[in-house]
Parts: structure tokens; C-alpha cells; sequence
């Protein structure tokens, strides 16, 4: 499987652009949330989904081919609770995530994301301070940030940055560094894959805690 990479640090992408509000994007938009950022072609999303009709689930992704394409089988199956949306997330969820309800943000998911191994290219990672303390100022105490790479290189910094920033602690039963299995009952094409290959796939699953949000 390869990764289709896209510079996030082009002119095209460095367009902050407005997203649609919940009750735009969803039939009931006071379901809990579930938000997959980088969510490729989003079947992962369009499964879950399904399964969980009782929630809803917006998945956000910087390659336009690939939204164009997750919309069109979403309205085929004319899912109300999901929606994908075109855009770069560290430029502009921020703005999004601060005029969410309280409380109505149940989970993010970061999963496999573009790995940007060389040290002059890690500014174009995802996980950036910024979004991560965007994140945290609309995660209530208890809700999840789930993080998952087949790529030490990638972990291990957006870990390190997650426990820096004081406002998430990982559930008293997981074990450290990794855990073994995915708590999500879909996986990832990426996981899939990789699971096939005998590799390994890092995961942490952390939970908002009960300190504010540092401004």
C-alpha cells in the first residue's frame, strides 16, 4: 500500500478555509462526534458509521481527490451521521473545534498518518501544538484522543507531545508504551495491511483529564 503524500506547506493548502457547523453537516447534530483527522479515503469512517448510528462522525482530509470520492459513496448510502470534509487540519480545525458545543466532542482518531521522516519536513506532521491544544480545549474530561502508526519515528514524537502538553492521561488499565489491540471494533486499510505483513502497529488511546486548557 503506498502513502499518497500531499504538501500541507503549499500556497494551495495554506488556505484556512471556513468549515460547515455540525447542524450543516449532520441530520442531528447534537450526537456525540466522532472526528478522524486524516481520514484518506474514509472507509474506515463508512463502516463505523453504520454501526453506530447513534453518533456522528466527520472525517477530515487534505487530499480533495480522495473527500470527492469518500462524499460520493457516503451520499449513496445517504448516511446523515457522517460527513467528510477537504481541508488542511492544522490550519483550520482550530478555528473549528473552539465554536463546538461543550461536550459534544466524544473522540478523535489520528491514525497512520504521513510519516515526514526528514527533520527539515516535520513542521508538514499533523499533530502539531497548536491543534493538539485546540483538541484539548473541546475534549471534555474522559473523552479520547486515539493515536495509531505502523512508524516508531512518528509515534514517539506525537506521544511525547500529547504528554507534554499536561491535558491527557492514558486509562489506568493500558499498558505502557503500547497498547496491543485497537479499541475501535473497525480497523484502518493501513492497519489491515499492515497487520498482513506481520509488521507492528503502535497505538495509545489517551482521555482528556481534569486540568484547563492551557491558553
Amino acid at each position: 500500500m503506498v502513502r499518497q503524500h500531499v504538501n500541507p506547506l503549499s500556497s494551495y493548502h495554506q488556505q484556512p478555509r471556513s468549515l460547515p457547523t455540525p447542524s450543516e453537516l449532520f441530520g442531528a447534530a447534537e450526537r456525540p462526534l466522532h472526528l478522524d483527522i486524516g481520514c484518506a479515503r474514509g472507509r474506515f469512517l463508512l463502516t463505523l458509521a453504520q454501526m453506530n448510528a447513534d453518533r456522528n462522525h466527520l472525517g477530515v482530509e487534505i487530499s480533495r481527490a480522495l473527500v470527492d470520492a469518500a462524499e460520493a459513496e457516503r451520499r449513496a448510502l445517504q448516511l446523515d451521521n457522517l460527513h467528510y470534509l477537504f481541508c488542511n487540519a492544522t490550519l483550520s480545525l482550530q478555528a473549528w473545534l473552539t465554536e463546538l458545543p461543550p461536550g459534544l466532542l466524544e473522540r478523535v482518531t489520528i491514525q497512520f498518518p504521513d510519516p515526514w521522516f526528514k527533520t527539515r519536513h516535520q513542521k508538514r506532521r499533523v499533530l502539531q501544538p497548536a491543534l493538539l491544544q485546540a483538541l484539548a480545549g473541546a475534549l471534555s474530561e474522559g473523552r479520547e484522543l486515539f493515536l495509531q502508526s505502523d512508524v516508531l519515528a512518528v509515534m514517539e514524537p506525537m506521544v511525547k507531545l500529547v504528554d507534554a502538553s499536561g491535558c491527557f492521561r492514558r486509562p489506568a488499565a493500558d499498558p505502557t508504551p503500547w497498547r496491543a489491540t485497537n479499541p475501535l471494533p473497525v480497523p484502518t486499510e493501513r492497519e489491515t495491511y499492515v497487520l498482513q505483513q506481520g509488521l507492528p502497529v503502535y497505538r495509545v488511546l489517551f482521555e482528556r483529564n481534569e486540568q484547563p486548557c492551557p491558553t
